[in-house]
């Protein structure tokens, strides 16, 4: 997927493929630092509980304020207004630029406990006297880019939250980021929250229009690597999901392995003709200019007519970080033509 890879192998070979492939008084500022400071707001008087997908309760004296989350997790919750003090996963580039997945988070405001698959420094999670661990889940329990062989230590050091991201539909995991930061003292009523909103509606009917008016226009999800092409099937994936709710017709692999997508190797990347290709844009994934050496690659109505569009294929899940993605998509669907 764009391709979520978790504890399955399969998961963890596109993760690595092409050689590594209005806020309320209650939320915590952003900081590197160790200890609370004194720049940062009380945490409310009271118990807080949270329900999360895994059907556990997180509970905690007082309303969480220091926040550590998945690197897209802490830009949902950013969108959402919460702030959070330590993130994990791919968070800077090597230029130590964002990450696109870190989205509007300022990436030198946070402790990074790790930027890759397998990284968290527990001793610095420690340090950062954590009241709350956030992160998605793509399949039943797995916590995304929390590492099997430290996970129980991590978990015993502060509550967690985790939320399903595979096998629903894109506004599902939004639902849950907003109340998740509702819970943690943001204004779900600001102005920024409501304008993300609007503007995420606004590009899911102008998709919806395109799609329709370009009807039998053939979609494939993909993300390359050196040796294969990953195929995504539409129904696993919450934003190809709902891109297909709003009309477009996006291919369903036939040989799904992993429960994500489908290896096809180099000479076998013909198999699934399409219009249109939205190619994986992580920094794990092979682009455009990778892939141009590959004969077959090279023949692929799509890519001879020039129709490939990015694809996040782990978008943060708040309005403000899936509008821009949609609006991209519907650019690309209402240019784009027949071809396969």
């Amino acid at each position: 997927m764009h391709t979520p890879r978790s504890a399955s192998p399969s998961r963890r070979a596109l993760l690595t493929a092409g050689g590594a492939l209005g806020v309320g008084a209650l939320v915590a500022a952003c900081g590197g630092g160790g200890g609370k400071t004194s720049a940062e707001p009380d945490r409310a008087k009271g118990p807080w509980s949270f329900r999360d997908d895994r059907g556990t309760t997180a509970k905690s004296a007082g309303t969480p304020a220091r926040v550590v989350a998945f690197t897209a997790a802490a830009a949902a919750l950013h969108d959402f207004g919460v702030e959070c003090v330590g993130v994990f996963g791919p968070t800077k580039l090597k230029d130590g630029k964002a990450d696109p997945q870190a989205g509007d988070l300022d990436v030198a405001k946070v402790t990074v406990l790790g930027n890759a698959w397998g990284e968290f420094n527990v001793e610095k999670y420690a340090a950062l006297a954590p009241d709350l661990l956030v992160t998605n889940m793509y399949q039943p329990d797995a916590l995304w880019y929390v590492p099997d062989d430290s996970k129980k230590k991590i978990l015993s050091l502060a509550p967690s939250v985790a939320f399903t991201t595979a096998g629903v539909s894109l506004t599902e995991p939004i639902r849950r980021y907003a109340e998740l930061a509702a819970s943690l003292g943001a204004d779900p009523k600001a102005a920024k929250v409501a304008d993300a909103k609007a503007r995420f509606e606004k590009a899911a009917e102008t998709l919806r229009r395109a799609a329709k008016a370009k009807g039998g226009l053939r979609v494939l999800a993909a993300s390359g690597s050196a040796d294969l092409l990953y195929v995504s099937t539409p129904g696993v994936y919450a934003d190809l999901s709902y891109f297909r709710s709003l009309g477009l017709d996006i291919i369903t692999p036939g040989k799904v392995t992993g429960g994500f997508f489908e290896n096809l190797s180099w000479e076998n990347a013909d198999k699934y003709p399409a219009d249109l290709i939205l190619l994986d844009d992580r920094t794990a994934a092979l682009q455009p200019k990778d892939l141009a050496a590959k004969p077959t690659w090279a023949q692929l109505p799509a890519v001879k007519a020039g129709q490939i569009t990015p694809w996040a294929s782990e978008p943060r899940f708040s309005y403000a970080g899936a509008a821009p993605l949609i609006e991209r998509l519907a650019a690309a669907v209402e240019k784009a033509v027949k071809v396969a």
